[in-house]
């Protein structure tokens, strides 16, 4: 990782997201999904539901770097608990 000077938990956290990626796509090849309704207003697919939750994750990080001092450990609980409702009922 040193080819970017890259610090340590950013590459982690690429390197979890890949991990995440790589996950995901060999789930749905052994049980491809259906798009199912749940309380988005859209009918979402598992991919859906998992790029509308790192997206919003995201906007979680930004919202608290911008608007408060707290750690940044404090969003990233919030974004894990929202990745994880937007994953299991969205």
């Amino acid at each position: 990782m040193n080819w970017m000077a890259w610090t340590t938990p950013s590459a982690l956290f690429f390197t979890g997201i890949a991990c995440i990626l790589f996950v995901m796509t060999c789930w749905e090849l052994k049980s491809p999904c259906v798009a199912r309704k749940g309380f988005l207003p859209i009918a979402t697919t598992r991919g859906d539901r998992l790029f509308i939750g790192l997206l919003s994750s995201a906007f979680i990080h930004l919202g608290f770097i911008g608007m408060t001092e707290l750690s940044i450990w404090l969003p990233f609980a919030v974004a894990v608990v929202w990745l994880f409702i937007v994953m299991r009922w969205g």
